[in-house]
């Protein structure tokens, strides 16, 4: 974290990524996704006057696609602060070649570190539940491989994975897959310190407060809702190669001015 007392003035931000970063499901009125990014760049801006922020990030893209249509366009702003956020949806696939992972993101980290002032890349949340069980190895892989890219190249990591509260099912959509508003806000808050601004919410690893767990009729409906509006769907698209950002443009493709919806 940054020891400064007075905190940096960055003037722009280039998010990168997936559903995560497009705010999916951080959902406001209007039927748009908001999320951490949007966030992170309305605290940034209310500081900043002119501040510009762009987000190329397009919900399902593997790390391959986020490397061929979003690495080169982020470089070329010449962005403050760089987030970089992938390969999260690699490691979900049933066939995944973790290396070829491991390569691509090395890539994205050459390409993007010497562009910018800061570069941000994360230790995305993980859900508890059996469904991640399956897939936690290949997550903690693609963790150190981002913890040495980081070392290397002198971006900061922030840590989601290891944080208590992002673990907790009810700051997840009931897609399981998605954080809901308050898990963005954490997110946000994370970064926000990691980037050396003073905490405005200290307590964001620490667990929301218990409640009473749902009954078993309740938890029974709510996994045949899920099975049916969620996973079958996912797993057809997995099956045909079909992706939910297929045709989608990115959420804000130009580093423009900003005043944000906090």
């Amino acid at each position: 974290m940054h020891t400064n007392s007075i905190p940096p003035a960055h003037t722009s931000l280039v998010a990168l990524g997936d559903s995560f970063t497009e705010g999916m499901s951080d959902l406001l009125p209007d039927g748009s996704y908001r999320g951490w990014a949007d966030l992170l760049a309305a605290r940034m801006a209310a500081r900043t006057p002119g501040f510009r922020y762009a987000n190329l990030a397009v919900r399902g893209k593997l790390i391959k696609q986020i490397v061929d249509e979003q690495v080169d366009v982020a470089a070329a702003m010449g962005a403050d602060v760089i987030t970089l956020v992938g390969g999260l949806n690699d490691t979900l696939r049933p066939k995944c070649d973790m290396g070829r992972v491991r390569g691509l993101l090395t890539e994205a980290v050459e390409r993007l570190a010497p562009s910018c002032e800061r570069l941000v890349l994360m230790r995305s949340p993980g859900r508890q539940g059996p469904v991640l069980e399956r897939f936690r190895p290949r997550m903690e892989e693609l963790y150190v491989c981002i913890d040495e890219l980081a070392a290397k190249h002198g971006a900061l990591v922030v840590d989601l994975y290891g944080a208590p509260s992002l673990a907790d099912p009810r700051l997840w959509d009931v897609d399981r897959l998605h954080l809901t508003g308050e898990g963005h806000r954490r997110v946000a808050e994370a970064v926000w310190q990691a980037l050396g601004h003073e905490p405005e919410d200290t307590e964001w690893r620490v667990p929301v407060p218990a409640t009473l767990p749902p009954g078993w009729t309740h938890r029974r409906i709510a996994d045949a809702r899920f099975a049916q509006q969620y996973l079958l769907p996912w797993i057809g698209r997995r099956l045909t190669g079909r992706s939910s950002g297929d045709g989608r443009p990115a959420k804000r493709p130009e580093l423009l001015p900003y005043e944000g919806r906090a």
